[in-house]
Order: structure tokens, then C-alpha cells, then sequence
């Protein structure tokens, strides 16, 4: 969908943020419920681009289901280099600014339990592969 047909004139788009129990590049596993502490406190989040605190471009409502940390955001501005790419499907990765309250050290990574959302990105290259946008209108 291109951004000129967007609903009320807005980007919208879904995904996930994250994935319970798949370890991502960094070699970190997140339990579910890690984000429960942090989403009784607040839904709403920065989205970001690229994870850069200078580039703010839009707000997200996050919640958790069984699968992982789902997002639904909407995009600022129509007229931005980041609506564009995401229209035309060129960037659709998403992450996620944390602070690790508890977890486990494992080998090579850890087991994250608890977890302090701080923003969600949009993202050319997320750290976990299947933390992506899967709809956008």
C-alpha cells in the first residue's frame, strides 16, 4: 500500500517486536511474561527509527500474546524517508530498547525474565530474523 492511501492519513502497521523462546543474534531467549511488568506500567512507546533517540517517528501500542511482543504503531509524518521504505516493503525489520531487570546467564546469552520496554524501532536489519512488520496499510 502506498502512504497516500493510508487510513486516516496515517501509516499504520503491525508485528512483532519480539519472539518468546528463539534465541536471537545475540544469543538471548526471552520468557514469556518477560514484558508483563512493563506493559502493566504502559502500552504506549516511542517507535523509533533505527533505534536512533533523535529520530522519533511515530507512537506504538505494544501488548504481549503467546507468540511474543506484538506491536500496532502508527507513523508521524507521510512525508518521511521511513513511510516511504515501509510502503514499499523495503524495511520491515522491528526491535525493541530494553533494560534487563532479571534474567539467567546461559551459555552464550541469557534468558531474559523481566524486562523494561523502552522503545520499539523500525529496523533494515532486526538482531532477532523474525521480528518483523507483517501488515502495514
Amino acid at each position: 500500500m502506498t502512504p497516500d492511501r493510508a487510513w486516516g492519513g496515517s501509516l499504520r502497521f503491525a508485528g512483532y517486536a519480539a519472539l518468546f523462546g528463539i534465541a536471537d543474534g545475540a544469543g538471548d531467549t526471552i520468557r514469556p511474561g518477560a514484558f508483563a511488568k512493563s506493559l502493566a506500567e504502559t502500552r504506549r512507546y516511542p517507535l523509533l527509527w533505527q533505534h536512533n533517540p533523535a529520530q522519533p517517528i511515530g507512537l506504538v501500542e505494544a501488548t504481549a500474546d503467546g507468540r511474543g511482543l506484538r506491536v500496532v504503531a502508527r507513523l508521524d509524518s507521510l512525508d518521511s524517508r521511513a513511510a516511504d521504505l515501509l510502503a514499499r516493503g523495503e524495511v520491515t525489520g522491528l526491535s525493541f530498547g530494553y533494560r534487563a531487570r532479571g534474567y539467567v546467564p546461559v551459555p552464550g546469552g541469557r534468558v531474559l525474565e523481566d524486562i523494561e520496554l523502552l522503545e520499539v524501532s523500525l529496523v533494515t536489519h532486526p538482531l532477532q530474523p523474525g521480528a518483523r512488520v507483517h501488515l502495514v496499510q
